[in-house]
């Protein structure tokens, strides 16, 4: 099954649009699991169990773990995700040319049937076409496209406009639509940008959007709803406003379930 049928199948089954961001800062995960060999995987399971029942997907972002026990979590991360029947996105923005970008899309490989290949994966498109082919390749993997992102410096370049009369971010997404041929292509585009999500939906009606920014960054939920979801597709990410949520860090997944319960219901009011 190709990764937005299944996506469209967990959205239907939890009745939910909410993306929960993995990433398990070091230097915010309760003391006491510093003991453990793994803390950041030890971390991510016990979110796992409180949120997967609101959880359309998971995102881990890659820079939280790569060194060694790092990726390590990282692949026990997937796999005890995917073992919930939860697809994962790992975010990775790769991209590259030649040898290098094949051995980035490896990221998506489970040739051994482990369990423990993401499902689907952001790319950065500014070398353009031949560094995105090895992802785009991969049939039943999704390739979320960075397009207009939720940071402030997102404008710097996504925003000027070509001799064409287009923006950056508006050129991207015409390319990406030109390469979904396999119907595998999403892109990214933040919820503090209300606006260009929508003049984004109305150029590209049919590509799911992954939408970052409704939690900690205070991006427009009701925009990221309406204007994030294609054909009942779509993503709506928060992460530190899921896992961080809570004061007392000791009882840290009970408070990200219920931020997940929280923002699932906030979305609901939006879908149609």
């Amino acid at each position: 099954m190709r990764f937005f049928e299944r996506l469209r199948e967990r959205i239907e089954a939890v009745d939910s649009v909410v993306c929960v961001g993995l990433d398990p800062d070091p230097g915010r995960l309760p003391d006491r699991l510093h003991d453990h060999e793994l803390p950041r995987w030890a971390f991510n399971r016990r979110i796992i169990d409180a949120t997967h029942e609101h959880a359309a997907a998971y995102k881990p972002n890659a820079a939280f773990y790569e060194d060694r026990d790092g990726w390590r979590a990282l692949v026990e991360t997937i796999a005890y995700a995917k073992g919930k029947d939860v697809p994962v996105v790992l975010d990775a923005k790769r991209a590259d040319i030649g040898n290098t970008t094949r051995q980035y899309a490896k990221l998506l490989a489970d040739d051994q049937g482990s369990g423990t290949a993401a499902d689907a994966i952001t790319v950065n498109p500014y070398m353009g076409r031949d560094s995105l082919e090895p992802f785009l390749a991969r049939e039943e993997k999704g390739v979320f496209v960075l397009c207009r992102t939720s940071n402030p410096g997102g404008a710097d370049l996504q925003d000027l406009e070509l001799a064409s009369g287009e923006r950056v971010y508006e050129r991207v997404a015409a390319l990406a639509d030109l390469w979904n041929a396999n119907d595998n292509v999403g892109l990214v585009v933040g919820a503090t940008a209300p606006e260009e999500l929508e003049s984004l939906r109305e150029s590209v009606p049919d590509l799911p959007f992954l939408v970052p920014g409704v939690g900690a960054q205070g991006g427009d939920a009701e925009a990221a709803v309406e204007f994030g979801t294609a054909n009942g597709v779509g993503l709506v990410n928060s992460t530190r406003g899921i896992i961080f949520v809570g004061e007392d860090r000791e009882e840290f997944d009970k408070a990200a379930g219920e931020a997940a319960k929280r923002l699932k219901r906030r979305l609901n009011r939006y879908r149609s």
